[in-house]
C-alpha cells in the first residue's frame, strides 16, 4: 500500500532503439519510476505537451529530429522549459557533450547504458529540479510581476501575475515573441546593471521591465511593471515632490541614460540637466545619481 501511495516521478525515454528502451524501462520501473516511451523527437515533444513528465532522458542521434534539434524545441516552450534533459549516446566527443549542454541538457550518458549510474545521476537532477520548482512555485505565491528570460530574450517562465498583467495591457503571445524578445535582446546587449529600467514600446498599455539579477546558465530574472497606471515621470513627480523638470530627468537617470542623452532626449544642454540634478539630490536625500536612481527605481516598481 505504501509503494502505491507513494508519488512516483514521471520520466520519458526517447529513443530509436529498442534494446536501450528495453534496458532503460527495466531499470527505472525497477527503481520506482513511471515510464513514458517515445521513438522520435516529434513523439517525444507530444508526449511532454500532455503530460508534462518530470525528467526526460534523450538519445542524441535519431532520425528526423535528432536529440539536440528535440531538447531545443522543447526548450521553447515555458511550462516545459524546466524539465531536466539528460542525454544518452554512443558519442563521446567533446564536441557533442558540449553541444548537448548548450541546448539545454543537464547531463550526458554514454552508451552502452550503466544502470546504476543512470539511476544515481537522475536522483541527483530530479532532486535539483524539485528545489528550483519550489522556488518558483513560492514566488508564484507572493503576487509579484517576475519572469526570467533566456540569452534570447524570451521568457522562460513567469508567474501568474506577470500573465495577467501582460492580458491587462493586451500583449499577445506574437508580440511577446517577437517584439518584446527584440527590444529585450538588444537592451541585453547593453550590460543592464542591476534595477535599471527598460519601458517596453509598442503597446497602447504603457509596461515597463527592470532588470533584477543574472540567475546563471544566461538566465535572467527581470519584474514587469504596470507603467500605463501613470507615466513614470508623473509618479516619480508626484511620489518624490520634484517638478515636471526633475521628474524628467530623474525618470531618465533611472533608465540609466548618462546626462548627455538626457539632453538630447529633452533638448537641454548637459549642464542644465547637472543643474537638475544639483536640486534632485537634497530632495531625495541623496549624494550622487546611483542613489537617486534606486529612490526612482523603487518608487516606479511599487505594485
Amino acid at each position: 500500500m505504501n509503494a502505491m501511495s507513494k508519488r512516483q516521478d514521471v520520466v520519458l525515454v526517447v529513443d530509436d532503439s529498442p534494446d536501450t528502451l528495453s534496458l532503460v524501462n527495466d531499470t527505472l520501473e525497477a527503481a520506482g519510476f513511471s515510464v513514458l516511451v517515445a521513438l522520435e523527437g516529434k513523439q517525444a515533444l507530444t508526449i511532454a505537451r500532455r503530460i508534462r513528465p518530470h525528467m526526460i532522458l534523450l538519445d542524441a542521434v535519431m532520425p528526423q529530429m535528432d536529440g539536440f534539434e528535440t531538447c531545443s524545441e522543447l526548450k521553447k516552450v515555458p511550462e516545459l522549459a524546466a524539465i531536466p534533459v539528460i542525454f544518452m549516446t554512443g558519442l563521446s566527443d567533446t564536441e557533442h557533450v558540449v553541444k548537448g549542454l548548450a541546448v539545454g541538457g543537464v547531463d550526458y550518458l554514454t552508451k552502452p547504458i550503466n544502470p546504476d549510474e543512470l539511476v544515481a545521476r537522475m536522483k541527483v537532477h530530479l532532486s535539483n529540479a524539485r528545489l528550483t520548482s519550489s522556488a518558483w512555485q513560492a514566488l508564484d505565491s507572493t503576487g509579484q510581476y517576475l519572469f526570467s528570460i533566456n540569452a534570447d530574450g524570451l521568457v522562460n517562465w513567469a508567474t501568474p501575475q506577470t500573465y495577467a498583467l501582460f492580458a491587462k495591457a493586451k500583449a499577445t503571445q506574437q508580440w511577446r515573441d517577437k517584439s518584446m524578445t527584440a527590444q529585450l535582446q538588444q537592451w541585453l546587449l547593453h550590460a543592464p546593471e542591476p534595477n535599471q529600467l527598460l519601458m517596453l514600446e509598442g503597446l497602447e498599455h504603457k509596461l515597463g521591465v527592470v532588470y533584477l539579477q543574472d540567475l546563471g546558465g544566461s538566465e535572467k530574472l527581470m519584474k514587469l511593471l504596470d507603467t500605463g497606471k501613470a507615466s513614470g515621470e508623473e509618479l516619480l513627480k508626484t511620489e518624490l515632490n520634484l517638478t515636471a523638470r526633475e521628474s524628467q530627468v530623474l525618470f531618465w537617470i533611472s533608465n540609466g541614460k548618462t546626462n548627455r542623452e538626457i539632453a538630447e532626449i529633452l533638448g537641454m544642454s548637459p549642464r542644465t540637466v547637472n543643474k537638475h540634478l544639483e536640486q534632485i539630490f537634497p530632495k531625495l536625500g541623496v549624494e550622487n545619481r546611483t542613489a537617486a536612481a534606486r529612490v526612482a527605481l523603487k518608487t516606479l516598481n511599487r505594485d
